[in-house]
Formats: structure tokens, C-alpha cells, sequence
């Protein structure tokens, strides 16, 4: 799993972002040393910030920057694609996501197709274990309307490729609305138009299947860890509430 968040970065970390993206234009081989002396720090923050930003290393980050093809794995059995997944699985952006959407009024889900029928699924689980506005748009006209400044719009994409989320993307942002880009396969081509990506995977499936035919087993495990996360967090709240109250009725 990868998430590449730059709403994360801190004042001084955008400015890192800036110079170095500045001088990779001028040095088509700029060094992390190098990096470090024109932003003026150590090479230790740029690692940390680095990761921080989302990517697992200087030299990645750096491939993105130049254009380069980051390495991925392809994995032709579904079986061993999951297996990865489930090897690679980050539990703390589980609670990240939680925390973005608990940080929202509304909470708007949206794909196309059989990612479509994901967030129908989606929805219907958010329903039973949160309180918020929760929403599954079948177009994007549906997401214009429900959006605003209190929103977090979900994209599920498989592939990020099958069709553009731009429109929508920089609607919901003039807008004020937060969102996410959800895509099963590893897509760094994304990061150049989207703010907030959360790639599950570092692979891709065959390309002999068609973004319709693709399998969204990794979406679905996904959203079960989320749902799972979400029923612990509320029985935790409620027998804090129930410590509380004996303590009071102690008084």
C-alpha cells in the first residue's frame, strides 16, 4: 500500500517539495545530498520527509519527479496478487482513512462500473456503523450535487485509467470538498493530477483483462478492515461511556 498525500506536508515540507522539484529541472541526476544543500537541511529530512509525502524512498520519489517508469510487479495468479497485498497491508492508513472521514460531515462514494457496485457495498456498511450523511453517487451531475465544504468525495478506481476523474476532481476541490483517489493497481502516473492517492497494491493485473473484467477482491478486503476498525473503535468509545457513567453515579 502507498499513500501519497500532500495535504500532509507541513510549511517548511512544501517548500522542500518546491526546491526540489525546481532543481530537478536543472539536474537530471540531482543526488539526495544535493537536495539536502539547496534546501538547507540534512539528508535525514529529506528521507523523512520523503516518506512522509508517501513514497518509500529517496530514489522513488525521484523517478516520479523525472518521469520515470517506477518499478512494479506484475502478478498474472489473483491468489498471489493477494497474498502480497495482504503481506504489503499498512494498518495505520486504515486509521488514517477513519480519521479523514471522521473529519467530515458527508461522506460521498463514487466509481464507475463494478468499482460502482464497491462503494454500494460501501455505503451500505458505513450506514450501519457511523452516524454521517453517507452517499453512493451513480454520476458525476449526482456528486456535484451532494458535494461541499464539509464533504470527503472517495473515488474507487481499479486502474485509474479506464476514465478520467479530473472533471470531478477539480469541481469538488474548488468547492472546498476533500477527496481521495482509491485505485487498486500501483498507477504512479496519477500523483501529476490528484493531491490525495491511495494505492492498495504495488502491482497491476493482466492487461489482457479490460478495466470491467478486473478483479476488485483487494477493494472489498479494504473496506472490511475499515468497517472492522470503525465496529472495535465505536464498542471502545462505548465502554469508555459506561466507565464514565459508574464513576459519576460513584460520586
Amino acid at each position: 500500500m502507498m499513500n501519497i498525500d500532500v495535504n500532509k506536508l507541513n510549511t517548511l515540507e512544501h517548500q522542500i517539495n518546491e526546491t526540489i522539484i525546481k532543481c530537478s529541472k536543472e539536474n537530471l541526476n540531482l543526488k539526495i545530498a544535493q537536495a539536502a544543500e539547496a534546501c538547507g537541511c540534512s539528508m535525514s529530512k529529506i528521507s523523512k520527509f520523503v516518506k512522509k509525502l508517501g513514497f518509500n524512498n529517496y530514489k522513488q520519489y525521484m523517478n516520479f519527479l523525472y518521469g520515470h517508469e517506477i518499478s512494479q510487479k506484475y502478478s498474472s495468479n489473483e491468489l498471489e496478487r493477494i497474498k502480497d497485498f495482504l503481506d504489503d497491508f499498512d494498518l495505520s492508513l486504515v486509521d488514517e482513512f477513519i480519521d479523514l472521514m471522521n473529519s467530515c460531515d458527508k461522506i460521498i462514494l463514487f466509481g464507475y462500473g463494478p468499482s460502482f457496485i464497491c462503494t454500494q457495498y460501501f455505503e451500505y456498511k458505513l450506514r450501519l456503523t457511523t452516524n454521517k450523511f453517507i452517499s453512493s453517487a451513480p454520476d458525476e451531475i449526482s456528486v456535484e450535487r451532494l458535494i461541499d465544504d464539509k464533504s470527503l468525495l472517495v473515488i474507487f478506481s481499479a486502474t485509474g485509467k479506464f476514465k478520467s476523474f479530473e472533471k470531478i476532481y477539480n469541481y469538488s476541490k474548488s468547492h472546498n470538498c476533500k477527496v481521495l483517489l482509491i485505485v487498486e493497481e500501483y498507477n504512479t502516473s496519477l500523483l501529476s493530477n490528484y493531491d490525495n492517492v491511495l494505492m492498495l497494491t504495488k502491482s497491476t493485473q493482466s492487461n489482457n483483462f479490460k478495466p470491467y473484467e478486473k478483479s476488485r477482491t483487494i477493494f472489498f478486503i479494504f473496506i472490511e478492515e475499515v468497517i472492522q476498525h470503525i465496529i472495535l473503535k465505536n464498542r471502545q468509545k462505548n465502554v469508555e461511556q459506561k466507565q464514565m457513567n459508574t464513576t459519576k453515579e460513584d460520586i
